[in-house]
């Protein structure tokens, strides 16, 4: 444990990168490895598939509450995708950050951009990349999910993407998904380290002085 007995504000840790790069198994070893670490729950006007539990998947919220929710700051950032919109809950996020817990969020660049303007002091955004094209194609037509017009489609994607690297705090090339998460593992043990993020440390230092003197 990090400084233990010290209180910690929690961060928003954003995972992005091009599809087919690796960042959803990344995510999910620091999920499945780390409990102080929960995923960011969107909110969302689809209608929930089955299987889907609200509140644990998703905030399934009709059309006229989202835009509510817009409409009166309730959404840290959102956006419309196939004509569902999705959206991050202030509340349940500020709650967490509040009480030290730490939140993963799997979006792309637009997404962390308004995140980034809404709390940029509680975000520490990583943009993973793959080691080439070449290497992304491959990967996509491996995990045979896609036809090759979509694959075609998320290469032309990808591209675009990458164009936003510079925007974000760390980028990893992930060669080795092992030492991709052990990079991710790495940054997150420095940044909450970080003077500002400790919000106890004053008074453990007072008391720690006072206990010598």
């Amino acid at each position: 444990m990090i400084n233990e007995g010290i209180s910690r504000r929690g961060l928003m840790l954003v995972l992005s990168s091009p599809s087919g790069t690796g960042k959803t198994a990344i995510a999910h070893k620091i999920l499945d490895s780390d409990p102080n670490f929960f995923l960011s729950v969107s909110a969302t006007t689809r209608a929930p598939r089955p299987g889907e539990i609200d509140g644990r998947d998703y905030y399934f919220v009709s059309r006229a509450r989202f835009d509510e929710m817009v409409e009166k700051g309730d959404l840290l950032e959102h956006a419309e995708f196939c004509g569902n919109c999705y959206g991050t809950p202030r509340a349940p996020v500020e709650k967490s950050l509040s009480e030290g817990r730490d939140i993963l969020f799997d979006i792309e660049w637009q997404g962390t951009r308004q995140l980034a303007k809404a709390a940029r002091a509680d975000l520490v955004c990583v943009f993973i990349l793959p080691p080439s094209l070449a290497e992304l194609r491959r990967r996509l037509v491996l995990r045979k999910q896609d036809s090759d017009d979509v694959i075609d489609k998320r290469m032309a994607t990808a591209e675009s993407e990458i164009s936003h690297w510079n925007e974000y705090d760390y980028v990893i090339v992930n060669r080795d998904l092992d030492e991709s998460v052990a990079a991710v593992r790495s940054i997150l043990t420095t940044e909450r380290l970080k003077r500002v993020r400790q919000t106890g440390m004053e008074d453990y230092v007072r008391h720690t002085v006072s206990e010598a003197k």
